[in-house]
């Protein structure tokens, strides 16, 4: 049987130019190449980074591309596990909220190594030609989640996320449909990601991008070659629906490239947690602004939210659980934001891990089925909150704080990667975060993408 989606993805990725590009996709591009950059100067910070940054160089000596930690140069490969691992490890990188996938971190981690071996060999990637391979990547990783109406049980940002950056590195190599196909092929190869990692709060969860990240660099290689790959990796027999997420509806692909661009369907991560415990810190935060309680006024908090919110962050708060554990608890999440009325990247990490009064808090907290039948959606959620006197607050939040209808504000954008920059270890050097913010915003007048990755790991 023909893949009627291998081949209408194929078409996309090598058919796509940056003046098919609206005004708007371009802004939603550099607005969430500059978050997920920040993102990625934040997870520096992050537990492992060290230990990955070590083992990967011994994978994959090399003089192609730099890990954004340190500067260190390695293989291409090796490069997309260190800075895909420092995006998603602090879990602070953008969502597509339908497709239950983290878009940029797989990507841009495997096209910014890419791009730089390509520099290497005197053809450098221009910023235009970089902006438009996010544009596609992010088509191909969101649409291969919003297909699919199956409960989540393989973890789609590194599945889809690798399929994403291989398209995107398919629309920067020129290659054409036949060869991105065979990419495709190989792709689907390599394609790996688990939801026990994420069950358990393993660092292996942000390793996962990471190894897809290199999967999609190794595919593309492959195909170059003339090396051929299976064609119908998708809906094939043996394909990506049917071995993955089978309840699959391809028309809604077909209905969407070239007309939806599924960046400027991207949500922010206003909050250094699992996605899915955003709705209760939205709910608490209004609600405590509007009727003025305190945090040691209330007695209990309840969410009421879709399946997919209590499969993935309805754990147990547990004593003294994990960096990765604490942000996937939304008990944790909101025992957080109880005791210190924020939620940051020091608050998951180290003795904040134990603070008794965030324990205290997150032990108030319980998670209510709302009756949703959608396995793929966060919205809507109700948070109610009972207090101490008796007397009780409810609010229902349609979209929650970070979604495109309730989008952060290019200023709030803005503060979010300064912080995330003072959050570095060491920190980044105000003039240094400045500078890097004013060349995401001409990217597209740039001649070599590299001059971001020089100036990102401090060694321009």
């Amino acid at each position: 049987m023909s893949d009627d989606l291998a081949q209408a993805f194929a078409e996309h990725a090598v058919r796509v130019r940056l003046s098919d590009l609206s005004p708007g996709v371009v802004t939603a591009a550099k607005t969430f190449l500059l978050d997920t950059l920040g993102v990625g100067i934040a997870g520096s910070s992050g537990a492992n980074v060290r230990t990955v940054l070590d083992l990967a160089q011994q994978w994959g000596p090399g003089d192609e591309a730099t890990a954004w930690l340190g500067g260190r140069r390695m293989s291409a490969g090796s490069a997309a596990i260190v800075n895909a691992y420092l995006i998603h490890c602090l879990e602070f990188d953008c969502v597509h909220e339908r497709a239950v996938v983290h878009p940029m971190a797989t990507l841009l981690s495997a096209i910014f190594a890419w791009s730089e071996r390509e520099a290497a060999q005197g053809r450098p990637v221009s910023g235009a030609r970089f902006l438009t391979a996010m544009a596609v990547g992010v088509d191909l990783a969101g649409l291969l989640g919003v297909a699919t109406d199956s409960a989540l049980r393989f973890f789609r940002p590194a599945t889809a996320g690798g399929f994403g950056a291989t398209a995107a590195i398919a629309n920067l190599a020129g290659f054409d449909v036949a060869t991105t196909r065979s990419a495709f092929g190989h792709m689907y190869g390599q394609t790996s990601g688990n939801l026990q990692a994420h069950l358990e709060g393993s660092p292996l969860l942000g390793l996962q991008i990471g190894f897809n990240a290199r999967g999609a660099i190794a595919a593309c290689d492959l195909a170059a070659a003339g090396m051929q790959g299976p064609l119908d990796v998708f809906t094939g027999r043996y394909g990506y629906f049917s071995l993955i997420d089978p309840d699959v509806h391809p028309e809604r692909v077909t209905a969407a490239l070239g007309r939806e661009w599924q960046i400027e369907k991207l949500s922010h991560k206003p909050f250094p947690s699992g996605r899915l415990t955003h709705g209760v810190v939205h709910g608490l935060r209004d609600l405590m602004a509007q009727h003025g309680f305190t945090a040691d006024e209330v007695a209990e908090v309840v969410c009421r939210a879709p399946p997919l919110v209590l499969r993935l962050v309805g754990r147990p708060n547990v004593p003294d659980p994990t960096s990765n554990y604490a942000k996937l608890c939304l008990p944790f999440v909101a025992g957080v934001f109880l005791a210190k009325g924020r939620c940051d990247v020091p608050d998951f990490r180290g003795a904040a891990l134990r603070d008794p009064d965030v324990h205290r808090h997150a032990a108030k907290v319980r998670l209510e089925p709302d009756g949703n039948t959608d396995e793929n959606t966060l919205d809507p959620q109700v948070v109610e909150v009972r207090l101490a006197s008796g007397a009780r607050h409810a609010i229902t939040l349609p979209r929650i704080y970070g979604h495109p209808e309730m989008a952060l504000s290019a200023a709030d954008n803005e503060e979010k990667f300064f912080r995330c920059c003072r959050h570095a270890v060491p920190p980044v050097p105000e003039s240094r975060a400045v500078a890097l913010r004013d060349l995401v915003a001409r990217i597209e007048t740039l001649p070599d993408v590299a001059a971001i990755v020089a100036l990102l790991a401090g060694t321009d």
